[in-house]
């Protein structure tokens, strides 16, 4: 049966002891590092057992194999240890509340473009590559209404630039990632995944997603936006100390605080900022501010709490240091997306990219920014990465 009608598939059902597993590739990591005390530590904990952690957030729900922010990936991230589990919130045509990283991502991360009656409905439809210029679409979910979105299938992230043809433009998978699970992912309402990470007894971690179209969008208010994903924890009767509303907007932030201050206290400010140099120098400075004006979470890229000292050893950033400085706490984000490490690892880890060289180079940061930094929890696409560290050092609970 297909593993769209999740509702028959065992995984979805709710036993009474859940068996945590992590797979095979927290020990091809293992093996993959260097000698030395923390690699025995880890290896010392390979036969567990191991239980959901709140330090391991899950990014997307379990995006490197599984289609983004469908019931599979969710349910695949649970099974992984994942504590706190991740909906990004956009809003449909009819303004309810959805799950999807982006607010215009239907393009690249749905089946959209085949289903010609909605395709029809996209801000922009698919232009082929031609001349020089990449193919290119958009499609949003305030282009449809919540019915037309719940017909799609969710697909893996990605897009070729090169295609001629809708087929072709839709096969753009990452080299480190896999369709074998994109049959036809589940995607989910807001409402859906409250109630089905109620079930499960974990955490929530909601991000408002930054409009992409102009606010108000048909009378529908930034404001209202950011109320209406908090009201519907409030009529569910979720304990908001189970809740992490997330944004990259401080306005948000700043409105939860005010308006909703049991929300608010947990309110995760999503900190881009520290992309360029000038902004990571500006991001630091402004951190006791934002303390002062109650924001009490920071969430980085994991790469701005990091650097290599004189000895070229990774240590706790100038920017971790003020924020642990200031009393915040730090989620950051986001493990396991950025392939293989033999060339440095790029964007997630820029600022440590010298001493870098293989995928088992992945648990010597995370033991930084864990053991030194002292973050609270982390963001990954595959949870069971994180799961396995987070029991063998006894983080979370």
């Amino acid at each position: 049966m297909a593993l769209s009608r999740c509702q028959s598939w065992p995984g979805h059902q709710s036993p009474a002891k859940l068996n945590i597993q992590v797979g095979d590739r927290p020990y091809y990591l293992l093996d993959d590092m260097d000698e030395g005390p923390l690699k025995q530590k880890l290896q010392s904990c390979s036969e567990g057992p191991f239980k959901p952690s709140d330090f391991v957030f899950s990014h997307r729900g379990a995006a490197l194999q599984f289609p983004e922010h469908t019931l599979e990936g969710l349910v695949a991230a649970r099974r992984q240890g994942a504590g706190v589990i991740e909906c990004d919130v956009a809003f449909t045509k009819d303004k309810q509340l959805v799950c999807r990283h982006a607010q215009c991502d239907l393009h690249t991360t749905t089946n959209i473009l085949n289903q010609t009656d909605l395709a029809s409905k996209c801000t922009t439809p698919f232009t082929p590559a031609s001349e020089g210029k990449p193919a290119s679409a958009k499609c949003c979910t305030s282009d449809i209404t919540l019915a037309e979105f719940k017909t799609l299938c969710g697909k893996m992230d990605g897009f070729n630039p090169n295609a001629t043809t809708v087929e072709e433009y839709m096969d753009g998978t990452p080299y480190f990632r896999t369709d074998l699970y994109s049959t036809c992912g589940t995607l989910m309402t807001h409402n859906e995944y409250i109630d089905k990470v109620d079930s499960w007894g974990l955490q929530f971690t909601p991000e408002l997603k930054t409009p992409e179209v102009a606010m108000p969008f048909d009378g529908y208010t930034q404001e209202q936006y950011a109320q209406d994903m908090i009201n519907a924890y409030k009529s569910r009767n979720i304990d908001p100390k189970r809740v992490w509303p997330q944004s990259f907007l401080p306005a948000d932030i700043y409105y939860w605080i005010k308006n909703e201050p049991a929300f608010g206290k947990q309110a995760v400010f999503l900190d881009e900022r520290v992309d360029t140099p000038e902004g990571y120098a500006n991001a630091t400075a402004s951190i006791p501010d934002l303390a002062a004006r109650g924001v009490k979470v920071l969430a980085p890229a994991f790469f701005a709490l990091t650097k290599l000292d004189d000895a070229g050893k990774i240590v706790p950033s100038e920017y971790a240091l003020a924020a642990k400085k200031a009393g915040m706490e730090i989620v950051a984000w986001s493990f396991e997306r950025s392939g293989w490490l033999k060339n440095g690892g790029e964007y997630y880890y820029q600022y440590v990219s010298k001493a870098i060289h293989k995928d088992g180079d992945m648990y010597t940061v995370l033991d930084v920014l864990a053991q030194q930094v002292g973050i609270k929890g982390i963001f990954s696409d595959w949870p069971a990465t994180a799961t396995y560290y987070a029991n063998c050092f006894g983080l979370g609970k």
